[in-house]
């Protein structure tokens, strides 16, 4: 169990069934970090929409206490502005807005400035409506009615010698920064101050990949929900061998997500390898006896995100185990994610922790496709791409350094001839989340490394 200073680990694990929280489930399930995955998990408790809310308002508080001076004085910036409008959300803004503040209202703008000597970041929001008590509100229309200039004159009083704002060429998560935005911001601005822009690109990324010691506590227990949820999918509970198809068990996530309040980043997939057939069935196939499903499968739960690559292998009558070589696919797997938590290392691009976990892989004979991506507040996180399905080499998507602290997708495959299938060469992806502390790469609910059953009758 991975432990952090000032906040307690003495919460109960609540892993009973899921029901109403009530006044005494105000907090999510706190599990520790662990490389063994419990197979078919009992769903945690979900919390009611309104202790949620104090939860994500809780880490939000932490994030601008700590995350936001840290990457401000990491980057050498005095003040960052941020801006969004109705309708039109800068992916930034939208994780920065408390639980009850559901989006940009009319137009959003946040100000972050350090005055320096380790004095508290300031942080205002010239913007009509409040934005709970993170921000202190720093516009009265009555008094100055132009948004504008009201950003304007916060500028001139403060002085500050770098401006960032959020343009990039590389990520969206940085190039919130509209056109419009930016022409009539700058058009306020008093003579001068135009020289001091420059891109928020790193800040953004900071903000967003950064995970502070309270999500860390939280995370585990997110990932074990989604978990839970897989493991009833791939159970009779939902299969019927030789009845159900593929695209029955992917509404049958929707349908059970919508029971629970949670959301879904992405529609669940659900494919099917077969004996004598070349690649993945998907759609409305039907599940038989002898299959090797897969399926891809994330959630978003109170803002953290997870990603989860799972394989079941459909028992024929008599069966008690899957074949030894489809076992052995599984194996190799996870020798390729060993081998690329292995390659971490703070400061290294992806790219290079790439190359360093391939050439690993293929010295000891595996056939791997490394495509890992960081996660948090988005499914595909910010931060550096670890390769790509479609490109196994070099990437400009990969060149950002990786950070401690930061969270993770370890999304790979291996292929492996399956001597009970004739030779057949399998597909055997799996996807794990897990958190980066600057030395190890810790799974935050553990990996599959048993290939879950389903029986045929």
């Amino acid at each position: 169990m991975l432990k952090f200073s000032g906040y307690s680990m003495a919460l109960a694990v609540m892993a009973g069934l899921s029901t109403p929280a009530s006044a005494e489930n105000l907090q999510p399930p706190i599990l520790p970090m662990t490389d063994t995955e419990q197979a078919h998990p009992d769903l945690p408790v979900v919390l009611s929409q309104r202790d949620r809310a104090a939860v994500v308002d809780d880490i939000l508080a932490e994030r601008m206490e700590t995350v936001i001076p840290a990457i401000m004085r990491e980057q050498g910036i005095d003040m960052w502005i941020l801006m969004a409008r109705e309708y039109f959300e800068e992916p930034v803004v939208a994780t920065m807005l408390d639980a009850e503040s559901m989006s940009a209202r009319r137009r959003t703008i946040l100000v972050f400035y350090d005055p320096g000597d380790n004095k508290a970041v300031e942080r205002l929001t010239v913007s009509r409506y409040g934005l709970g008590n993170l921000f202190a509100a720093a516009w009265d229309p009555a008094k100055q009615p132009d948004q504008w200039k009201a950003v304007a004159e916060i500028i001139a009083a403060r002085d500050p010698k770098r401006i960032a704002i959020n343009t990039s060429d590389l990520t969206a998560f940085g190039d919130g920064m509209t056109l419009s935005q930016y022409k009539a911001m700058t058009a306020a601005l008093p003579t001068g101050f135009e020289e001091r822009i420059v891109p928020g690109e790193t800040l953004s990324l900071r903000w967003l990949e950064s995970r502070t010691p309270r999500e860390l506590e939280i995370y585990p227990g997110i990932v074990r929900l989604a978990h839970a949820v897989i493991g009833e999918a791939f159970s009779r509970k939902v299969i019927t061998p030789g009845k159900t198809t593929a695209e029955e068990v992917q509404w049958w996530y929707r349908d059970r997500l919508a029971g629970l309040g949670i959301d879904t980043w992405f529609h669940p997939s659900i494919g099917i390898q077969r004996q004598g057939v070349e690649g993945m069935i998907e759609g409305d196939e039907v599940i038989q006896p002898g299959d090797l499903l897969w399926t891809d499968f994330g959630i978003t739960y109170m803002r953290l995100n997870t990603d989860t690559q799972h394989l079941a292998y459909v028992l024929k009558p008599g069966e008690t185990e899957a074949p030894a070589g489809l076992r052995a696919g599984l194996k190799a797997t996870n020798r390729v994610q060993d081998l690329l938590r292995q390659s971490f290392a703070v400061g290294l691009s992806g790219n290079e922790v790439l190359a360093r976990a391939r050439a690993k892989a293929l010295a000891e004979g595996l056939d791997p496709s490394i495509y890992s991506h960081p996660i948090g507040f988005h499914g595909h996180g910010a931060g550096t791409a670890i390769g790509f399905w479609d490109n196994q080499k070099d990437d400009p998507r990969g060149t950002y350094a990786i950070r401690p602290n930061t969270t993770w997708s370890i999304e790979l495959t291996s292929y492996n001839a399956v001597p009970e299938w004739g030779g057949q060469k399998v597909d055997f992806r799996s996807e794990e989340d897990a958190f980066f502390d600057g030395k190890e790469v810790h799974f935050l609910d553990g990996r599959q490394t048993e290939l879950t059953l389903i029986p045929s009758e």
